[in-house]
């Protein structure tokens, strides 16, 4: 009887997957849930730790929005109180969408609506010169969606201590996913004093030291143009990158959703399956490679939407059709985002009614952020101590020299140097970043994330904001009486 009133939840920590908890993401980490605390006491909080275009003012393209609001409700076609509000192009891109997929709330199939996987794959063919199959192609919520299905596949579980190569810094989706799935994360690190440029021999490097230590590499990160690092590959470094994964049986998971964030003088986005064509031979038939795409950056800033998509290359025709029964456990992805996915591909042409207006609102977005770019990075170099690469794709990643007493404070509070910097930056300024140490660095060296989406009526605002309190950050751990000598005793302290 006593047995029968005795409570044992199920869910407790230590009847949890223990890989959910050892699972980290700081883009939603410690600064962002103190910010959300600010907020709920009425504090005001600027959002530059997440790549939210439209969360900080930018506004839709008209033509996708117009497509959408027709799928949405397909009767203002038809009602002569609406003749004329909609252009032509428009509404002939409803009506197509809506011959195949019935309504904006049925479901497509698991892979997507074939109309809009016929686009991209017409798309990735223009783009690359490379013939694509949309029997090859899925449609997910988000290329985040379409990441986490690929390192399913390559992850096969603890058993196996499978290994994925992933650049430091990186974009904490791969980190944690891979933590989630019992994988083992296998680092390889950019060069900062050289842009964030690519390495091979740390590629090298990493691919023997895991193999060493009885890790099974099985698939190769790479993200181009970079998050948070914002640069973009060479010809040749993505040409050594496949020959690699040739070589090495590697599946590349190209994650290249910031294609079309490239400003002024940087180099040119070049696509791994355009590189891969050239190299031809055994490579371009044999390399396994996942390229992803999303309508969540570049000049339509569609995060809300989630559209997302992956192209799977020679990927065996026995794994695609398992890849397609996990789709199917969801049903669909969701529609809307397919709906962008496919204006993405496929944007209004000259000679289009709403070409001129879609090309001049694209160019005027691009156009701005990369004025935006240049003046954060310039503004960021400006600040004592703090070094910064070009900012490229959404964000800017400077380097900061933090004063001992800095470092100390944070050691006593438990936390990373760059956490600290970022939270008091919250505290004074009002502005949530992400820490480096959330994307990974090398030890010694502290850096934060910042997107670069602050509108430019605000741009001067929040500038001087980030400056009066770095400046005030400096003045007081300077200022400090500091023993910078490392208590090395039990507690392994600074002592103040």
């Amino acid at each position: 009887r006593g047995f029968q009133n005795l409570i044992m939840p199920s869910l407790t920590m230590d009847k949890i997957n223990h890989d959910i908890i050892k699972t980290s993401y700081q883009v939603r980490g410690a600064v962002y849930l103190a910010a959300q605390e600010r907020l709920r006491n009425g504090g005001e909080v600027i959002f530059t730790s997440v790549g939210n275009p439209q969360g900080l003012g930018q506004v839709p393209l008209t033509f996708l929005r117009q497509v959408i609001a027709l799928v949405a409700a397909p009767y203002l076609m038809d009602d002569p109180k609406f003749a004329g509000m909609f252009p032509n192009d428009a509404i002939v891109r409803a009506r197509e969408f809506l011959s195949e997929t019935k309504s904006l709330g049925a479901y497509t199939d698991s892979r997507g609506s074939l109309q809009v996987r016929n686009k991209v794959a017409a798309f990735l063919e223009r783009r690359d010169g490379l013939p694509s199959d949309p029997e090859r192609i899925f449609l997910t919520d988000g290329a985040s969606a379409a990441v986490r299905i690929g390192l399913q596949f390559l992850i096969r579980g603890h058993g196996f201590k499978d290994g994925i190569l992933v650049p430091i810094p990186q974009y904490p989706l791969y980190s944690a996913s891979i933590a989630l799935y019992g994988g083992i994360l296998i680092p390889y690190e950019l060069e900062e004093d050289d842009d964030w440029g690519l390495n091979m021999n740390s590629i090298t490097r990493a691919i023997a030291s895991a193999r060493k230590f009885n890790i099974c590499p099985r698939g190769l990160v790479f993200i181009n143009p970079g998050n948070p690092t914002g640069q973009q590959l060479t010809e040749d470094q993505l040409a050594s990158l496949l020959t690699v994964c040739h070589q090495e049986e590697l599946c590349l998971l190209a994650d290249e959703v910031y294609q079309d964030n490239v400003y002024g003088d940087a180099r040119p986005f070049i696509s791994a399956r355009q590189v891969l064509k050239k190299i031809g031979g055994d490579v371009l038939a044999e390399t396994e490679v996942m390229t992803f795409h999303t309508t969540s950056k570049g000049a339509l800033g569609e995060c809300g939407l989630r559209g997302g998509m992956v192209e799977l290359l020679n990927i065996n025709e026995d794994v695609r059709a398992q890849m397609y029964k996990l789709a199917s456990i969801n049903l669909s992805p969701n529609v809307p985002g397919q709906v962008a996915m496919s204006v993405l591909v496929q944007p209004p042409v000259p000679g289009d009614e709403s070409y001129e207006l879609w090309e001049s609102e694209r160019t005027a977005v691009l156009a701005s952020l990369e004025r935006r770019a240049n003046a954060i990075t310039a503004a960021l170099n400006e600040l004592e101590g703090v070094s910064c690469v070009a900012a490229g794709s959404l964000y800017a990643f400077p380097k900061i020299t933090l004063p001992p007493a800095a470092i100390c404070k944070a050691k006593r509070d438990g936390v990373s140097p760059d956490v600290l910097y970022c939270l008091e930056l919250l505290g004074h300024a009002g502005i949530a970043t992400t820490p480096g140490s959330g994307f990974g660095q090398k030890d010694g060296t502290y850096h934060f994330r910042t997107t670069i989406l602050v509108s430019e009526d605000k741009l001067d605002a929040f500038v001087e904001r980030i400056k009066a309190f770095h400046e005030h950050f400096m003045a007081k751990y300077k200022a400090m009486s500091v023993d910078e000598e490392r208590d090395l005793g039990d507690t392994g302290m600074c002592r103040l």
